[in-house]
């Protein structure tokens, strides 16, 4: 690969993990390519990135981005995304399906985290989970207080009839 190249590779990866709150490295050795993109249409349709990136590259990137504790060797594939639990997700919900798949470590908020932490991270529910919850909180007081209406309105039906 030319330097420029290199330099053009580094210089794109470094803005997309500065701009991001979550990178998970992984092993991916052994996967075929068509298992390569299902994980890559899973994550597409989550808005999150997946690349497959040379290790001193993504390390250099990752040191201008301001993200470094975390020893990168071996075969990997980056999965990087706004959203935390996403990319948390996407690749615990990988992994349990394709055995060859493992989470190393990553960033979370420009952090280092082990494998424990970002499965944690998968566990939690995401945004339109939480805000689904949020909405049956709000609405739980006005359904109970129509249910008590119709209750009420059946009793005076029954006692004049």
């Amino acid at each position: 690969m030319l330097k420029s190249k290199k330099a053009e590779i580094i210089e794109q990866l470094t803005t997309s993990f500065a701009n991001t709150t979550a990178v998970v490295i992984c092993d991916y050795k052994g996967l075929t390519v068509s298992e390569l993109e299902e994980l890559r249409k899973s994550a597409r349709a989550k808005d999150t990135s997946v690349q497959v990136v040379k290790n001193t590259l993504a390390t250099i990137a990752l040191n201008n981005a301001e993200m470094s504790g975390v020893e990168i060797k071996d075969t990997n594939i980056f999965i990087w995304s706004d959203d935390v639990i996403n990319a948390a997700k996407i690749a615990a919900d990988f992994a349990k399906d394709h055995d060859k798949f493992v989470i190393k470590a990553g960033y979370l908020d420009k952090e280092p985290a082990d494998v424990a932490k970002i499965e944690a991270f998968a566990k939690l529910p995401g945004r339109d989970e939480l805000l689904g919850m949020l909405a049956a909180t709000w609405m739980a007081p006005i359904t109970n207080m129509a249910i008590g209406i119709d209750a009420l309105r059946k009793k005076k039906e029954e006692e004049e009839a």
